[in-house]
């Protein structure tokens, strides 16, 4: 099976020709830093310290803008994945200064 139809709960086949799955995703728009707050938290993920940084409202490509930016800034590695920033190491104080002077709000 392909990789576009493994998400599809519940189909199996139509006969319509003009049927069109509707897949429930909708894009959500991506609300401005100052009406942000992020929750910036260190976890342990196989045995190594990582930075969580969660509850970001928006979109995947900003969520993924702000990673980037985050791993340039930090000078490490990361990943997004769920709506969850994870950022490598031990840099929480230096992503929650750069978030604040980005306009958002940190807690945690």
């Amino acid at each position: 099976m392909s990789n576009k139809n493994k998400n599809r709960n519940g189909i199996v086949y139509s006969t319509d020709p003009n049927y069109h799955y509707d897949s429930g995703e909708e894009s959500q728009e991506t609300l401005p830093p100052s009406q942000q707050t992020l929750y910036v938290r260190r976890e342990v993920r196989s045995g190594k310290s990582t930075i969580a940084i969660r509850e970001f409202i928006g979109n995947k490509e900003d969520l993924k803008d702000l990673e980037k930016s985050l791993k340039n800034h930090c000078g490490t590695g990361g990943t997004s994945k769920d709506g969850i920033i994870y950022i490598q190491g031990d840099v929480a104080e230096k992503i929650k200064k750069y978030l604040v002077s980005k306009g958002y709000k940190t807690k945690g």
